[in-house]
């Protein structure tokens, strides 16, 4: 069993779960999601999710951190924690999106990866012009895509014609000094999302969810045909921990009386979303906190229990779990103290 690994997202879009919480104003900007992951690098987290936006998919008006340029400032001004930066293959094109990767991975010193998203907020690409492709189009899009990235961040030299790329006799130089290439997770679990995964990535990541259901996605993946190393799976959660289940339920209950205070943005972001998206089917499932499944994974309760819980995950297959807080920074800071050392 490979060891647990944990990350934190960073806040590009500000708090991941109540937008208008009073211990925590919202704040997305450079600086504070430059202090936030150093400080999560020095508490000894592992990785961190810098997820790709153009507009605030919450509240158009809001600020959005830039992913790529803020992650290549990241790779520069830390020495050990690994970044993740997310991808919707519309925005880039293939051939400058491996270069760009392939810098970050020189600047970090081999600590860079790459997170395969096919999109779901609608406006983002239709008021650029780009367009929303339907939700499997999408998907065919992405794995061509992928199918060029993949062979020129590993150094080939690459001659491919599909349906949207023709590329003839293109190396990239210098290719990556520390390994073959950067990592390649994938998000999304609809049958295309699945099928890709098995097919191009090293990691996929799961929104959060409860352990039965995580069992399940973890089996049909796996047992999928595969070249290559064996799939790693990474799991999204919302974090609430306390010193008992009372306190944490307390806390729990405070955020989302919080949360509802959003409803009105939420409701526009659910408007926005791509209904066949099976993010946005899991987000009606149950009341959770938090982006991407949130609370949903059940790490909510004592330093105890929490611990316990990631077991039981990291039994099923979970080796990476990206982590959300609220207040971000003093949350973070309880879950490294407290529940960490009850992990490892």
């Amino acid at each position: 069993m490979p060891p647990i690994r944990f990350g934190i997202w960073a806040l590009v879009h500000g708090s991941r779960g109540a937008l208008q919480d009073p211990d925590e104003p919202y704040d997305a900007s450079w600086e504070r999601n430059q202090a936030l992951v150093l400080e999560a690098e020095r508490l000894g987290f592992d990785s961190t999710l810098v997820a790709q936006h153009t507009i605030n998919p919450h509240h158009a008006p809001m600020d959005q951190l830039e992913a790529w340029t803020s992650s290549a400032a990241l790779a520069a001004l830390t020495s050990r924690i690994e970044i993740i930066t997310a991808i919707k293959p519309y925005l880039y094109h293939p051939v400058v999106l491996a270069k760009m990767a392939l810098q970050i991975e020189h600047i970090s010193r081999g600590r860079f990866a790459i997170n395969l998203v096919n999109a779901w907020n609608i406006p983002e690409l239709e008021k650029a012009g780009i367009g929303f492709a339907p939700h499997d189009e999408r998907y065919v899009y992405g794995r061509e895509w992928i199918s060029v990235v993949e062979p020129l961040m590993r150094g080939e030299t690459l001659s491919f014609s599909g349906k949207y790329f023709n590329i003839q006799d293109y190396t990239l130089h210098p290719a990556d000094p520390y390994r073959s290439r950067p990592l390649i997770y994938v998000g999304g679990e609809s049958t295309p999302a699945r099928g890709l995964v098995a097919d191009k990535g090293d990691v996929w990541f799961i929104n959060g969810q409860p352990l039965a259901d995580v069992r399940t996605l973890v089996a049909d993946v796996s047992a999928r045909p595969r070249t290559g190393p064996k799939l790693r799976f990474g799991l999204s959660a919302f974090v609430i921990a306390r010193r008992t289940d009372a306190e944490a339920q307390t806390m729990f209950d405070h955020l989302l009386e919080l949360a509802a205070k959003d409803a009105p943005i939420r409701s526009v972001q659910r408007a926005n979303t791509d209904p066949y998206s099976v993010m946005a089917q899991t987000m009606l499932k149950t009341p959770r906190v938090g982006s991407n499944g949130g609370t949903a994974a059940g790490l909510v309760g004592s330093y105890d229990k929490i611990a316990q819980r990631i077991h039981q995950f990291s039994e099923a297959g979970i080796e990476l779990f990206m982590l959300q807080f609220q207040p971000f920074e003093a949350e973070m800071s309880r879950f490294a103290t407290e529940v960490m050392p009850r992990v490892r």
